[in-house]
């Protein structure tokens, strides 16, 4: 018969093991470098605590490689959890529908195009099309947009494109125009002589 459990018979389920204490000593087996070695970096305090990618001062592997294209934001590089993704849509998939179809991401679901409308849609060029469609979609290609016109169908874009920022002149090129003379204004030697 087994003793009732009690504050007197707790008892763990295996015996630990005590930690070996390192630096006390010669006689202990684990004094002087206390297992370490003598100097290096591997030596010092801290130094278990590196990030997976550290490779001692010299650049990290994921920067020295070539970044992935494509739409990302000025933060998420090289990859992060900035990066933005549009469904890709050709337009022969577009063929499908009727001619007069309005094709938007949840027709684009209905008919078994792309799986759900969490993602922005985007039409691309490849394929041909003949039908007259109005497409109403998030993003669409130069090239698509012109096929999709040129059957007599008509693009509705659901989010405006964003306008890119004008770029600011340097300080050479600025000093440059600055030299060149005005169109308008003639020669300083012509003018004294008329």
């Amino acid at each position: 018969m087994t003793e009732p459990l009690n504050l007197s018979s707790l008892q763990p389920a295996q015996a630990r093991q005590q930690r070996k204490r390192v630096g006390r000593g010669m006689g202990s087996g684990k004094g002087r470098y206390a297992g370490r070695g003598i100097k290096g970096q591997k030596s010092r305090a801290g130094s278990h605590k590196m990030p997976a990618a550290f490779e001692g001062g010299q650049t990290k592997l994921f920067m020295r490689i070539g970044k992935l294209r494509g739409n990302t934001s000025a933060d998420a590089m090289p990859i992060g959890p900035f990066r933005t993704y549009t469904q890709p849509v050709n337009l022969r998939d577009l063929d499908r529908f009727d001619a007069g179809a309005e094709v938007t991401p949840e027709s684009l679901v209905e008919a078994g195009v792309i799986k759900n409308t969490k993602v922005d849609v985007k039409i691309l060029g490849n394929g041909e099309i003949t039908k007259k469609l109005t497409v109403r979609v998030h993003a669409i290609s130069a090239t698509a947009r012109e096929k999709i016109e040129q059957a007599g169908g008509t693009v509705d874009l659901l989010r405006p494109p964003k306008r890119k920022k004008p770029v600011k002149p340097t300080s050479q090129q600025t000093v440059a125009k600055s030299k060149e003379p005005a169109e308008n204004e003639a020669p300083a030697e012509s003018a004294e002589e008329e």
